[in-house]
């Protein structure tokens, strides 16, 4: 822990990077997003379905 809390100490507001896959740049450079994320994407309704019959 100390190890990884020496930038924290030594830089002036010093704080960890986020490890949150939606805020990486390589990440979003090749269209990955987190599960939750794509989750709600693919759960919205499609406003363009064709709607079945019954």
């Amino acid at each position: 822990m100390f190890l990884l809390a020496i930038r924290i100490i030594l830089i002036k507001d010093g704080k960890f990077s986020s490890q949150h896959i939606s805020q990486s740049k390589e990440m979003r450079k090749r269209g990955i997003h987190c599960v939750q994320s794509m989750d709600r994407i693919m759960s919205m309704d499609n406003p363009h379905a064709i709607r079945e019959r019954k």
